[in-house]
């Protein structure tokens, strides 16, 4: 591209409105219609009024003396001209098949002389039969350089010399008419242009007046308010359904942002819980050893007992970093064992390890055999561990009652732990599955909970599909139900 040419095409930008643009697009095509209208008009217009003025001197040439073919001219036996009703702009002229070629002019008063064509075109002519009136005809330019509409008559006849005659007109007062009526078709279409836009304006306004109200919604987004949505009902479909689309992207912006924003605060709240989980063990550890250290440690029964707290301590860590690896890889992509696993089986294999930690509590199992889940034992082992002794801390050591039951529910297994301990408020319901969560610290702490235990529960039912639920009375003692899904028969 030429520097000039570039020069040329800066100066002329295209505008930046949407209005401007449709407005501008709406009459280059308009104009392009009117234009290629005005063009089939010409076209369709010349060729009617030349084939009905064709037609015309068809009748006229027909009409033609005979005497005026002969030598005697266009006279009576008394030496009157016989009239020719014919124009001053009409000419005839007779082409004989030896190649000569006579003009009528005298005949016929014309103004101008009559035009020929070549012979190899007269001849052509001559081999053609006489026709009825059909409106053809042919143009032919004079040596002045005028046009002339022809039409022909055969007017051979058997055993005698063929002979063309000739008919023109000038076509100069046909294409008056036609421009004429060009002329007035484009003074119309361009009055039709100018009331076009004049109304097209407004109604181009009203139209663009949903993006309008959509560009300013969108800058109250921009600003960061992802509350607002977009109008969907403007009565413009294509309008209402752009609309709906940002509204359903906006809210799943809004969600994410939120989700963000919750797992953010969860990421703080666990580290601060995470690291005061550590540091108490670890200052109690750091603690004995400063006892040890300072002389203790030559006591037999103090040292044996500092290092019975400290093992207990270490113990509470290895299970905190435990804890948080296994959440952690249920966090990302868990690597679950899964196999064909009857739930009553694995439970009734539990029962000894259970009574154990319940103690003197009172252990009841109701328990449904037959039920087969696609698992992995392990996990499983452990949700059933987690839930059971959370309800040991829950409930009294002598009048403590704990509830194990399996049953099918539809498509489903339901494994219950139940037990008539404290029970949990209404307003840590919501919470209780939730990382480091504690209804009852000072309790919790008595017996080494890190509050992580339901919410591996909850991941591990959550990897097999399923889910975990709670139901509690405060006073009555909880009640925590694991589904899983369970393999058809």
């Amino acid at each position: 591209m030429t520097a000039w040419t570039r020069r040329l095409t800066g100066r002329f930008h295209a505008p930046r409105s949407l209005r401007k643009q449709l407005l501008a697009a709406s009459l280059l095509i308009l104009s392009g219609l009117l234009i290629l209208i005005g063009v089939l008009q010409y076209v369709l217009m010349r060729n009617f009024i030349y084939s009905n003025r064709a037609e015309a001197m068809e009748t006229q040439i027909r009409s033609v003396p005979y005497e005026i073919f002969n030598n005697t001219g266009n006279r009576r036996p008394g030496g009157d001209r016989r009239p020719l009703l014919l124009d001053a702009h009409t000419t005839l002229a007779i082409y004989n098949q030896d190649g000569s070629f006579r003009d009528l002019q005298e005949e016929t008063l014309s103004a101008s002389s009559a035009p020929r064509m070549s012979n190899e075109a007269y001849n052509q002519l001559l081999k053609l039969r006489p026709d009825k009136p059909g409106g053809d005809y042919r143009l032919i330019t004079a040596g002045d350089g005028s046009r002339h509409l022809a039409v022909f008559m055969n007017l051979g006849r058997p055993g005698a010399p063929r002979m063309l005659l000739q008919m023109t007109v000038e076509t100069a007062p046909l294409r008056d008419v036609i421009l004429q009526q060009l002329l007035i078709f484009g003074v119309l279409s361009a009055a039709a242009l100018l009331a076009g836009l004049l109304l097209y304006l407004p109604a181009l306004r009203k139209t663009l007046i949903p993006l309008s109200n959509m560009g300013r919604s969108a800058q109250i987004i921009d600003a960061g308010k992802l509350d607002v949505r977009f109008p969907v009902e403007q009565g413009q479909h294509e309008i209402d359904q752009l609309a709906q689309s940002f509204n359903g992207m906006l809210e799943r912006l809004e969600i994410s942002f939120k989700n963000e924003r919750e797992a953010k605060e969860q990421m703080r709240r666990f580290a601060a819980d995470a690291s005061h989980e550590l540091r108490t063990p670890l200052t109690s550890i750091y603690g004995f050893l400063e006892v040890l250290l300072r002389g203790a440690a030559d006591n037999r029964e103090q040292l044996y007992s500092a290092l019975g707290s400290m093992h207990g301590e270490a113990k509470r860590i290895n299970k905190l970093v435990e804890d948080l690896l296994l959440l952690a890889r249920m966090d990302g992509a868990p690597r679950l064992r899964v196999k064909q696993v009857l739930l009553g089986e694995l439970v009734e294999d539990m029962q000894p390890q259970l009574r154990v930690l319940a103690g003197e509590r009172q252990t009841i199992f109701d328990i449904a055999y037959g039920i087969q889940c696609l698992v992995d034992p392990d996990q499983i082992r452990q949700v059933l561990l987690n839930l059971f002794h959370n309800a040991v801390q829950h409930t009294d050591a002598a009048t403590g009652i704990i509830q194990i039951s399996l049953h099918a529910e539809g498509e489903l297994a339901a494994l219950t732990v139940k037990d008539n301990g404290s029970g949990i408020a209404a307003e840590h319901l919501p919470h209780i599955f939730d990382r480091f969560y504690r209804s009852d610290s000072s309790r919790t702490r008595k017996y080494g909970g890190s509050g992580l235990g339901l919410s591996i529960t909850r991941s591990i039912a959550e990897a097999h599909q399923g889910e975990v639920t709670v139901s509690s009375t405060p006073g009555e003692g909880a009640v925590f139900t694991v589904f899983l899904p369970c393999l058809r028969d």
